[in-house]
């Protein structure tokens, strides 16, 4: 090929990867999640975005951050590095009430041979929680996995607590909202990258 079309051929590639946007950040009622997100030293793609809802009520926005793009809830479980899952509050809500969400939605989704080794640092998750005594609308949790470290929770970017050990943690805390029981499946459906209600 002349030099004079390789060089046009190459222009025209150039323009043609400008005109394709990055993805942007997301907004859904009103909260907005960036595109990508640090995670330890990793970047983290938004993978998708969801509403938890009953009826009328609008909890919480969520968004799920991954290494790769992830369809699936076995994709989603079964990846390894980093991860993240942020909640944006729509509500004002005590901090008991996601206790009581959190062990319940890990029960449904966890074989029950599996509990009895998570049992303590599920103790140590609701004791942080439990320290926040209540988060307000516009409030933010980001609910990380860092490996060789654990699940690591901040609250409005401030860190609350240490990491918790081990990733049958964080795989069961991401169960109660990607597994085979979710606490939503619309938000479910959100978060693995589908439609948002």
């Amino acid at each position: 090929m002349p030099r004079t079309h390789r060089l046009i051929s190459l222009l025209l590639t150039l323009c043609a990867l400008a005109t394709v946007p990055a993805m942007a950040q997301v907004k859904i009622e009103g909260q907005t999640f960036a595109a990508q997100a640090l995670v330890g030293d990793t970047d983290l793609k938004l993978n998708g975005v969801g509403l938890r809802a009953v009826a009328w009520l609008k909890g919480y926005a969520a968004g799920l951050y991954l290494p790769k793009k992830a369809t699936t809830a076995a994709d989603v479980l079964m990846m390894q590095g980093p991860k993240r899952l942020q909640l944006r509050m729509l509500q004002e809500v005590s901090t008991q009430e996601f206790i009581k969400a959190f062990d319940k939605g890990i029960k449904r989704n966890t074989p029950v041979d599996a509990l009895p080794g998570m049992v303590d640092r599920m103790a140590k998750f609701d004791a942080q929680l439990t320290a926040m005594g209540k988060v307000r609308k516009g409030d933010v949790v980001d609910l990380d996995f860092v490996p060789g470290k654990g699940l690591t929770m901040t609250w409005n970017g401030k860190l609350q607590g240490e990491p918790i050990p081990g990733g049958d943690l964080y795989t069961a805390l991401l169960k109660i909202f990607v597994g085979d029981k979710p606490t939503d499946p619309e938000l479910k459906t959100g978060l693995l990258g589908g439609p948002v209600r």
